[in-house]
């Protein structure tokens, strides 16, 4: 019976055998006469012929993002041949459709149409068209056509316009990928259509196309998504809080999505999670401890959000683990010693926070670490030297902005593939030790306390592209010739150091790919002879040093030329044409300037202040560059008038002519210069009347014209709000007549109400030059080399001003220094003047003010600096506060003033005023005053007063603070009468 049912299974398997054999050879035979359908192979010549082949279009970005080589697979579509047979087609091997079309990296250029014979293609179902560039097409009501689509690819294809919602039709998609066409977007309803629809989609791709919504919950329903790709799409509103069970889902990416808020995802141990980005979104909260179901997760970046608090020590279960970014967030505390078992950790990125401490001893577990990222934190300590030693992997460290101590360890020195390192900013000490393989590409130490010399390894850094060692205490003589290897540095930084150099013969050729050095304050001498970088070098900062000349200036293509402050002589040299910056100021330069500097057509700053330099200024310098910014000319021996013509809607902010032999008028094409910020003409020769149409100048901030020989009265101005932005105002040492400019001060609207807490403090000038301004306080004069731009101050002294201080001056409440010294103004001290709250410097010496010095200036707590002498000043100085603080000099020459700190006591009728509120207990209205009245003239003459006084309630005044002498001698005044009127009673 056995053998029998073997041999029918036998029958039966070679009968099914025999008939699997015929159908598959039917099937064969079918299928090779199965040719594409003439309209569809037409349709798809025809959409060939839509399109131009260029080899840009998309094609790198395929390369690069997509991980396949690029070509034109269209180019060999040919007429007369079966399309099946065509690069990127597939048809169906029974009916002959083309039911897959992949034209994906085909180098396509050009516009798909609404009518596009792509659309005759009514039996896809996968269409890939991504990296290509399809000119701002727009994905148009065509694609839903197709109504078998399973898988549409469009992403890096450049399509943009409203996505057409026929779209969301496509109810058959399990794959849909728009992303990184930046110009397309949703309409309101479109993303939510899709959503409900879509439901068999297992990959959803979107990444940049602007959906501008808030984030659907619906979406947390499609239980077969695997991958969820929504990374800067706008989406807003809040993340849900409840738990995800999507058992599928192993990517999710909603980075870049600012608006969009939420604690961290919940999801329970049932998950299939590999990859989580919420990067530049609005998420925050502390991790929860249920981050550590995330058991299969391989990328977790939440850099840029709102995370704070400490991380859990559940982290230690994310055991596959491979890159972990939390850069930017608010984490502080210690970083948690959780790193033993996440071995497979390739990238640790936690800058940017408010970690504290120091590193935890498990780091030296992750033996497989490419990127360690500390940077931007409090740590504190000694850097690990012995738990790291087994790092092997490294290629990027970088521990910058925190407060290590100690010196670098050894394992750094030991890393064979090692690329990047930045230590910067840190309290690291001692010797930089010598690196053992030559694989740095950029190094960055500065801002540290190592001494010593530069090791010799790192000029034997052939791929080396960065070196910044400045501001330590490196020391030593630098040979030009050590660069030689350094064919591919671009940037160069010793700055702030004690370094010499030694420059060889052979230098020139050296370091040909450079393109900045910064060698500024150092102790580098003689003449410069090294012109590295000749076509590439655009930055040279070698101010600061000792250097006496240049055997040439380096670069054809320099842009910023910083040598001030050194020991150069002779002439101003030549610049290159393409020269923005160049500052030579602080040196022994002579001579004339040369009207070739004119041809530095891109000049932005040209400073030559503080030189020896003399002649009359090239008719060109106020327009040979129209992007001219700043002219400093400041303490030459330049002579003749100022010639400047400039461009119409030029870009000039400061002109600063100061301290030179200038005569003649102030020029009046200054008017164009809408943007002109600072303007100082002081210490010349100039004759001219004020310069009131000045005042439509918008930006101007700083007018400086002392020292010079304007006159004539300042007057009252045409223009309606004059000098609105204006708050360094200094005219002294001229011939100014007549009344303070009353009108122009009420104008000074830059310096009433300065809301500093709610105002950003910067200096005055760019990233490139900061404006300076010399002051004279008390007779020094003081230069601020910077220019706080809250800081205020107006100089009119040793003019020739008349009549009385205007009571306006008391709407200049955020007036730091003011100095009406040497005039022949009148009359009293304005009681407005108590106003001037910010006020820190007061000069009114060398005038003819009378009357009394207000009370109430003692409430000027700023005020440090104030000088009242050579008036006619009377009665008692006030006393409390700042007061306090000055000596007899501020009231030298006022014979009629009395009180501390003078010698001369005050008499009882030179007590001054009482305040007008009353004495604390004194509730009846009688104060000192009265008081002291009844004992000085009689019991009788002092009650009446006191009974009038207090029937009227009038006067209230404040109570005044009496010197501590005269006060003992009132109190001994009244025992005495006390004691007289006992003896006759």
């Amino acid at each position: 019976m056995s053998k029998f049912l073997v041999l029918l299974c036998f029958l039966l398997f070679f009968s099914f055998s025999q008939f699997i054999l015929s159908s598959s050879f039917s099937l064969s035979s079918s299928n090779s006469t199965k040719i594409c359908p003439h309209g569809q192979s037409l349709a798809l010549l025809r959409l060939k012929k839509s399109f131009s082949v260029m080899l840009d279009s998309g094609s790198w970005v395929c390369n690069y993002y997509g991980g396949t080589t690029s070509y034109p697979k269209t180019e060999y579509w040919k007429e007369g041949s079966d399309c099946c047979s065509w690069d990127g087609v597939t048809c169906d091997f029974v009916t002959g459709h083309v039911i897959e079309l992949d034209l994906s990296c085909s180098w396509l250029f050009g516009t798909i149409h609404s009518n596009s014979t792509l659309f005759l293609l009514p039996h896809l179902q996968r269409l890939n068209l991504a990296f290509n560039d399809f000119n701002g097409s727009s994905v148009s009501s065509g694609f839903g056509r197709f109504s078998s689509l399973t898988h549409l690819n469009l992403s890096h294809s450049q399509f943009s316009g409203l996505i057409s919602p026929e779209i969301s039709h496509l109810s058959s998609l399990v794959s849909l990928d728009l992303s990184s066409n930046w110009g397309a977007e949703f309409s309101p309803d479109g993303f939510g259509s899709l959503v409900q629809n879509l439901t068999k989609l297992q990959n959803l791709h979107l990444g940049g196309i602007s959906i501008s919504s808030v984030f659907p919950n619906s979406l947390l329903n499609l239980s077969s998504l695997t991958s969820l790709h929504l990374s800067f799409c706008g989406l807003g509103g809040r993340f849900p809080d409840h738990d995800i069970h999507l058992p599928k889902l192993e990517f999710l990416s909603l980075q870049g999505n600012g608006d969009l808020i939420g604690n961290f995802p919940r999801f329970n141990e049932n998950n299939s999670l590999v990859l989580l980005d919420l990067s530049v979104t609005s998420f925050g909260g502390e991790l929860p401890t249920s981050i550590g179901n995330l058991k299969s997760l391989q990328t977790l970046h939440l850099s840029g959000c709102k995370f704070l608090g400490s991380i859990p020590t559940a982290l230690q279960n994310l055991t596959q683990i491979t890159s972990l970014h939390l850069i930017g967030n608010h984490f502080n505390g210690r970083i948690p010693n959780v790193f033993y078992n996440l071995r497979k950790l390739i990238s640790l990125r936690l800058s940017s926070n408010n970690f504290s401490g120091q590193v935890p001893p498990s780091i030296g577990n992750l033996t497989s670490l490419h990127h360690l990222d500390f940077a931007d934190n409090q740590l504190e300590g000694v850097i690990p030297s012995s738990t790291l030693n087994g790092f092997s992997s490294l290629s990027y460290v970088s521990l910058r902005y925190n407060s290590f101590n100690g010196t670098i360890p050894s394992w750094v020195y030991t890393q064979p593939l090692l690329v990047e390192l930045d230590l910067s900013h840190n309290k690291l000490t001692g010797r930089i030790g010598e690196f053992q393989f030559d694989s740095l590409e950029y190094i960055d130490l500065s801002m540290n306390e190592l001494d010593g010399s530069i090791p010799s390894s790192i000029f034997e850094f052939v791929n080396l592209t960065a070196l910044y060692l400045s501001s330590n205490n490196l020391s030593g003589i630098l040979e030009t010739s050590k660069f030689e290897k350094l064919r591919y540095l671009t940037d160069l930084d010793l700055s702030n150091n004690m370094l010499s150099l030694t420059m060889s013969h052979n230098s020139n050729s050296m370091l040909p790919n450079i393109e900045s050095v910064d060698i500024s304050h150092n102790n580098i001498s003689g003449i410069w002879t090294w012109n590295m970088g000749k076509d590439t070098l655009k930055r040279l900062n070698l101010s600061y040093n000792l250097m006496s000349g240049f055997e040439m200036l380096p670069g054809k293509r320099m842009q910023i030329l910083d040598l001030h402050c050194n020991l150069l002589q002779g002439s101003l040299p030549t610049l290159p044409d393409s020269t923005f910056f160049f500052s030579i100021s602080h040196n022994k330069l002579i001579g004339e300037i040369s009207p070739l500097i004119c041809k530095a057509s891109s000049m932005g700053v040209l400073d030559l202040s503080y030189n020896n330099l003399s002649g009359m200024l090239p008719h060109c310098l106020g327009n040979f560059s129209e992007g001219l910014n700043v002219l400093n000319f400041r303490r030459n021996q330049f002579h003749g008038t100022i010639p400047l013509t400039f461009l119409q809607d030029n870009y000039i902010k400061t002109l600063d002519f100061n301290d030179n032999q200038f005569e003649g008028r102030v020029p009046r094409s200054l008017i164009i210069c809408r943007g002109l910020e600072v303007l100082d003409l002081g210490n010349n020769k100039i004759n001219d009347t004020f310069p009131h149409w000045l005042g439509t100048l918008p930006m101007l901030r700083v007018l400086v014209l002392r020292s010079n020989r304007f006159h004539g009265h300042i007057g009252v101005s045409k223009i309606k709000f004059p000098f609105t932005n204006l708050r360094i105002i200094d005219l002294a040492h001229n011939d100014f007549e007549g009344d303070l400019p009353e009108m122009y001060l009420r104008s000074l609207k830059a310096i009433m109400n300065i809301d500093e807490g709610n105002m950003t403090r910067n200096y005055m000038g760019s990233e490139y030059y900061q404006d300076s301004i010399m002051l004279t306080i008390k007779g020094l004069e003081i230069n601020l080399v910077k220019i706080l731009n809250t800081f205020t101050t107006i100089d009119m002294s040793s003019n020739k001003f008349q009549g009385e201080i205007p009571e306006c001056i008391g709407n200049l409440n955020s007036l730091r220094g003011l100095n009406l010294s040497h005039n022949d103004l009148t009359g009293h001290i304005p009681l407005s003047s108590r106003n001037l709250k910010m006020l820190e410097s007061l000069d009114l010496s060398s005038n003819k003010l009378s009357g009394q010095i207000p009370q109430e200036l003692t409430s000027l707590t700023f005020l440090a600096v104030l000088n009242l002498s050579q008036n006619h000043l009377i009665g008692y100085i006030p006393q409390g506060n700042q007061f306090a603080t000055f000596g007899n000099d501020t009231y030298y020459e006022n014979s009629g003033l009395c009180g501390f700190p003078l010698s001369k006591r005050c008499t009882i009728d030179e007590i001054p005023y009482p305040s007008q509120e009353k004495e604390a207990g004194f509730e009846s209205g009688f104060d000192w005053k009265i008081t002291l009245m009844g004992y000085g003239c009689g019991l009788v003459i002092g009650f009446s007063l006191g009974c009038l006084i207090f029937l009227s309630g009038k006067p209230k005044w404040l109570v005044l603070i009496i010197d501590e002498n005269i006060h003992k001698k009132i109190i001994r005044y009244k025992r005495s009468t006390r004691r007289r009127g006992e003896r006759r009673s």
